[in-house]
Parts: C-alpha cells; structure tokens; sequence
C-alpha cells in the first residue's frame, strides 16, 4: 500500500513540478522581457491581469496540490530513510516547498501585492514598473529551479523507489 502511495505522489509531483517549471520558465525567459520593453503602464496593467486571472486558473491547484505532495514526500523520505529514492525524494521535497513555494509567498506575492497597489499613471509608476520586473524576475528565476530541480529528483526517487519492487 505504501509502494502504491508513494509512487503515485512521486508520479504527480514530478509531472506537477515540471508543469509548474515550464510556467516559470515561460515568465523567466521571453514574458517579462516583453511585458519590460512596453509602456510602464501597459506593463502594470498587463500584469496586473495576469495576477488576477492566474488566482482564477488551474494554475492554484496545481501550485498547492504539488506543494502538499512535495512537504508530504519529504516527511515520507525522512519515515523511510535508507531506502532506495529517500535521499532525492527528500531533496526533492524541500528544494520545492522552499525554492518555489516560500519564495512565491515570501518574494512573488508581496510584489504583485505593491504592484497592484501602484497607480499606473503617476510618473513614479516607471521606477515601480522596473524594479518589479528586475526583481520579479530573480525570484521567478529561483521558482523555475526549482521546480525543474525538485521534478529531476522525484524522477530519479521514482527509478529508485520502484526499482526495489522488482
């Protein structure tokens, strides 16, 4: 039963951290480039909307639902140390929950929050407008890492853990 729980996390965690690592990417590598290189307006206004429609997607399952597998795979790797798979299925675990959950709550949010807060119309917005996306971006940087880091790992728990089955 155990073998079948595991697996099975390991399974949605590793698929669920990748998805979350190719969004990040998408932001780290060509979205905030562009949204930086219009009008400071249309930049704040464009990701604005994207912050409100991404609290309405399928974006938020997926970000709390790998979270909560991933903290749950590290308590089971620590409950089965010495095991084959513990030892990345532990690493795997915490370089999520802290490399992209916490980072999003502790760095992303307080961001979007002060954004959101910004009028896009004052000539002070520009400055606002450009250390967002300067900082914005590092930490997503960090989130899309991680979160590539954390699915390698879980793959290559998932190779281990089940390899002893057979």
């Amino acid at each position: 039963m155990m073998q079948t729980i595991v697996t099975a996390l390991l399974w949605f965690s590793a698929i669920g951290c990748a998805v979350m690592g190719g969004v990040y990417f998408a932001f780290s590598a060509f979205i905030m480039a562009a949204l930086g290189r219009i009008d400071h307006a249309a930049g704040i206004a464009a990701m604005n909307a994207i912050n409100t429609d991404i609290l309405k997607s399928l974006f938020m399952p997926l970000f709390f639902g790998t979270s909560v597998a991933s903290l749950a795979l590290a308590v089971l790797a620590l409950w089965h140390w010495g095991n084959e798979g513990a030892a990345p299925m532990f690493a795997g675990g915490v370089i999520y929950v802290v490399g992209m959950f916490i980072v999003t709550i502790v760095f992303n949010v307080p961001l979007n929050d002060a954004l959101s807060a910004a009028d896009p119309m004052t000539a002070s917005s520009g400055g606002v407008w450009k250390r967002y996306v300067s900082d914005w971006t590092i930490w997503n940087h960090v989130r899309t890492a991680a979160s590539i880091a954390a699915s390698t790992l879980f793959i290559f728990a998932l190779m281990a853990w089940n390899a002893r089955s057979v």
